[in-house]
């Protein structure tokens, strides 16, 4: 068994003062990078994901933009593999499936941004490839949304999607959890 770390999208457009703030993105990042450092001092790997919208009139994650980065808490180091999307799954049209079956990745955790739009999707693609599957739901943040007049606070759709990918994707536990063991 081989685990690795995928961080989705923490990317700067979701934090204050970007183009699409996120609800909970602060502490969701600062967790990220808690576990972060454990797998970097553990030597595990570490895959960043970066979303670049390519839509028409796309109003965040424009390609060479500052929001598009990636934050700060949780910057790439040399020899980190970052792997660019377009889509919410980032397995999709990327070479993420290769790169963690060439490096015989069996299990893995995930952190992120948007938990019930690209976190979501990509745990469910990687459960239909065979991984193990296990998300740092506080390492997660998302917005609230609304459907047909229903406003649905962040909390609650954070809920939502992780229930959702933890009733057959995947494990979800918290950082701590994650570093003490739990997987």
């Amino acid at each position: 068994m081989s685990r690795a770390l995928i961080l989705i999208d923490i990317q700067n457009d979701y934090f204050k003062g970007g183009a699409a703030e996120l609800e909970g993105c602060e502490a969701a990042s600062h967790n990220a990078s808690v576990l972060l450092k454990y797998f970097r001092e553990n030597k595990l790997p570490v895959i960043h994901v970066q979303h670049h919208s390519v839509k028409k009139n796309s109003t965040f994650f424009i390609p060479g933009t500052p929001g598009a980065g990636i934050a700060d808490a949780v910057s790439p180091k040399d020899g980190e593999i970052v792997i660019t999307k377009n889509f919410p799954n980032s397995f999709r049209d990327t070479n993420l499936s290769a790169i963690l079956k060439n490096n015989r990745i069996t299990d893995i955790v995930f952190c992120g941004m948007m938990t019930h739009m690209c976190v979501h999707s990509t745990v469910l693609a990687a459960f239909d490839f065979g991984f193990n599957n296990t998300v740092a739901w506080d390492a997660c943040a998302t917005r609230s949304l609304e459907f047909k007049g229903i406003k649905v606070k962040a909390s609650d759709v954070h809920a939502a999607a992780l229930a959702a990918m933890t009733f057959a994707a995947a494990k979800a536990l918290s950082v701590s959890e994650i570093i003490s063991g739990g997987r």
